[in-house]
């Protein structure tokens, strides 16, 4: 399994980056937001989905390891692919798709590429209990916190096996302003 891939930027094509890597190219397909962000020659690191069938074999690359386990979560759902999946990340920030997965607002969902409302639905249903707590908007702004995909100490619980929800839960308590280990060894106290 190839957990990430870093180097530089060789080629950016359709939805389609190649990442070489010590002078062997990686054709990485990645969300529209990672393809925008990255510049031929920038040295880009993503974590990878190795996707093997039986004719084929895909990376798949996000920037951060959040929006590698809600692509992971997306995928475990009756009828989205590794490509829907995609899609549905292409929709905006990882953590915006996370939180209208949470909201259930499944016409957000359904306004991803081969995506159809029964498809929107059935992730809405499927994964709403799995990916966190959702950020209720009013009109002076976010009302609660939800999962902050830059937040170190919920990669550092997300690597070492929590799940989106279980990280996300174990940090509630945790006072931000600590420093990133002190926030990942109160969480793992409970």
């Amino acid at each position: 399994m190839i957990a990430h891939i870093f180097g530089n930027v060789a080629e950016k094509f359709g939805s389609t980056i190649i990442v070489d890597v010590g002078g062997v190219g990686y054709e990485v397909n990645v969300a529209a937001n990672d393809y925008d962000a990255v510049k031929y020659g920038d040295a880009a690191k993503f974590y990878t989905y190795h996707h093997i069938r039986e004719q084929s074999q895909e990376l798949f690359g996000f920037s951060s390891l959040a929006a590698k386990k809600l692509f992971e979560l997306l995928i475990t759902v009756q009828g989205v692919g590794p490509k829907v999946a995609l899609a549905i990340l292409s929709l905006d920030q990882a953590e915006h798709v996370r939180n209208a997965i949470a909201n259930a607002d499944s016409a957000f969902i359904g306004k991803a590429s081969g995506v159809g409302k029964k498809t929107a639905e059935r992730v809405v249903v499927d994964l709403s209990d799995k990916v966190g707590m959702p950020v209720i908007y009013k009109k002076s702004g976010p009302v609660q916190t939800g999962l902050d995909t830059t937040d170190e100490a919920l990669e550092a619980l997300i690597a070492l096996g929590y799940s989106l929800t279980d990280a996300s839960k174990a940090l509630e308590g945790v006072d931000a302003t600590l420093t990133t280990s002190e926030r990942v060894r109160q969480a793992l106290k409970g």
